[in-house]
């Protein structure tokens, strides 16, 4: 049996209904359910429950309110997951681990290696970082799987927010400086559920093939979607946030080809397939 953590978020919502398509025995859970900062609690769930593989999706996201929010942050995403790794010790479970390109410092204009120099600019990208320094001093049977730019069918997104907006407005101002690959959950998912089943332990990069930036993204979105709303390009600078955005996300996929995973579809080919689902 898998459990599933933050099934109620973009990936979990999608690993749950992969598991169910390869009729694989799954439990999904939230926070209503389990409250992974509470110790005892998660430890004596899984313990009785005694999955095989813990998904674990559930996070702190919200990347600008975690810079006022730090302790609330950690709580989460440092000392839940935590939780969860000893409990997986203890049990012998596998146990997979959803972080971030955040865990970078964003220099630079080549794919980060998975072993690259983290100096995460941001309390997001610290917490999750220090999450899987956590996973990687408890467990032997792990998988750290770095994702960036997440969206899918079930909660908010960037895609989301772009046709929302496009509806509306005949012009958006969108960062053009900041470079990475968008990741779709529904590409995610199966290749997620191919590392609960095997024993290809380690750290992964999983996004969906090619790069762009910010703006060229909503391009692309406003395109497909026949939306007549212009895309300006503009520098980070002229649009302050603040947590410090990594300039550079690009992700190397070489571990993955390494140990015989399939490659994620080009990231147009994943938008065009999600915008014939939400629209």
């Amino acid at each position: 049996m898998i459990l599933v953590t933050g099934v109620n978020g973009q990936l979990g919502y999608d690993v749950i209904k992969e598991l169910n398509k390869r009729n694989e025995e799954c439990i999904g859970i939230g926070r209503e359910e389990l409250d992974i900062t509470n110790s005892t609690a998660t430890y004596e769930y899984i313990i009785k429950l005694k999955p095989k593989c813990i998904i674990h999706c559930a996070a702190y996201t919200a990347v600008d309110k975690a810079e006022d929010e730090e302790k609330i942050c950690s709580k989460v995403n440092v000392y839940g997951t935590e939780n969860i790794a000893k409990a997986c010790k203890k049990i012998d479970s596998k146990m997979i681990y959803i972080s971030t390109d955040y865990v970078f410092n964003g220099k630079g204009n080549i794919p980060f290696e998975v072993d690259g120099n983290k100096e995460s600019l941001s309390v997001y990208g610290k917490s999750k970082y220090e999450g899987e320094l956590k996973v990687k001093e408890i467990l032997d049977k792990y998988f750290i799987v770095r994702v960036s730019w997440v969206f899918g069918i079930n909660g908010n997104n960037f895609v989301k927010t772009m046709l929302k907006l496009g509806e509306k407005k005949e012009s958006l101002s969108v960062v053009c400086d900041q470079i990475g690959s968008p990741t779709y959950t529904a590409d995610l998912a199966p290749l997620l559920c191919d590392m609960a089943v095997s024993e290809k332990y380690g750290i992964y990069h999983a996004t969906n093939e090619g790069f762009c930036s910010w703006a060229e993204f909503a391009k692309e979105i406003m395109r497909k979607a026949n939306l007549n709303c212009n895309i300006n390009p503009i520098p980070t600078s002229e649009y302050p946030t603040k947590a410090v955005r990594p300039f550079n996300s690009r992700l190397s996929k070489k571990s993955l080809l390494d140990n015989g995973f399939n490659i994620l579809p080009n990231w147009k080919d994943a938008l065009d397939r999600f915008l014939l689902e939400i629209i």
